[in-house]
């Protein structure tokens, strides 16, 4: 996991989220690549087919985003130790910028493809925060996991991993993804159903997926299926002192999820640590 993405998103919250792609980058020793997200246009519509306007915000317009956006990344950068990488392949954490006009969500799921991981914030109900557009285009759309930075300032994560284990295709393709991450874990965990998982491999076979691949995890077995609750795996994870959530995303059906609910939806929604998710 060498090549990361990291859109500069436009609001107040950016600085933090590139904080945490500079923390990663360091950890895997990567090459981190931003750009300026630009949120699409608006269009404002009233009775009067006259009145049809286009809403933008002034404070993130497309002729001062790039260089506005370039500098926050490049400051952050500088702070974390990383160095400008102008051109070629070198060794240890860089950096470096991609310039696209109009670039937005589209942009993002399909430019995301050509990296490793893509790093997104926490999709907020604030106006101009993250969007949930933003995580779902990198998450369906770049065909690699993405790393959730939590609204909250992350000082350190990936001393202890949870694995949420409930036996989907998605979590499996998870599990693969964050490997790197794993192995560098001082503890993983594997949150295990307790016996409806059918057919499914349960968390012992997790367990020993993880241990030939040389790292070593505890197995944790959450009681009435709760291993699909969020609020339960929050819970369980903070009494662990777990500061990373590793879980395959949207496991039932986006549409299912917004009617009932979902361990993931509730994740996305609330999570205070990063949560890396795969779909």
């Amino acid at each position: 996991m060498k090549t990361l993405l990291a859109p500069v998103e436009p609001h107040e919250s950016a600085g933090q989220i590139l904080t945490l792609a500079a923390k990663l980058t360091t950890k895997l020793s990567a090459c981190l690549t931003g750009f300026a997200l630009r949120r699409a246009q608006i269009a404002a519509i009233g009775w009067d087919p006259a009145s049809v306007a286009i809403v933008t915000d002034p404070e993130w317009d497309d002729q001062h985003s790039d260089e506005e956006a370039r500098a926050l990344f490049a400051r952050i950068m500088a702070e974390h130790g990383l160095t400008e990488n102008n051109g070629g392949l070198g060794e240890g954490a860089r950096w470096r910028w991609y310039s696209e006009p109009g670039s937005g969500d589209e942009f993002l799921g399909s430019y995301g493809r050509a990296f490793d991981l893509t790093v997104v914030g926490q999709p907020s109900a604030k106006i101009g925060g993250s969007t949930i557009t933003t995580l779902e285009a990198a998450l369906f759309d770049s065909g690699g996991p993405v790393l959730l930075a939590p609204r909250a300032n992350v000082e350190d994560f990936g001393k202890t991993a949870v694995v949420v284990w409930n036996g989907s295709s998605e979590t499996a393709r998870t599990i693969a993804f964050a490997k790197p991450l794993l192995r560098q874990a001082e503890r993983v965990i594997v949150f295990d159903d307790d016996g409806t998982l059918s057919h499914r491999p349960d968390g012992t076979a997790v367990v020993h997926r993880l241990a030939e691949n040389g790292i070593k995890a505890d197995l944790k077995t959450l009681p009435d299926g709760k291993v699909r609750s969020g609020e339960t795996i929050l819970r369980e994870a903070a009494a662990l002192g777990a500061d990373l959530l590793v879980k395959g995303a949207y496991t039932q059906s986006r549409l299912r999820q917004m009617i009932f609910g979902g361990a993931t939806r509730h994740l996305i929604a609330e999570s205070p640590i990063p949560v890396f998710l795969a779909h």
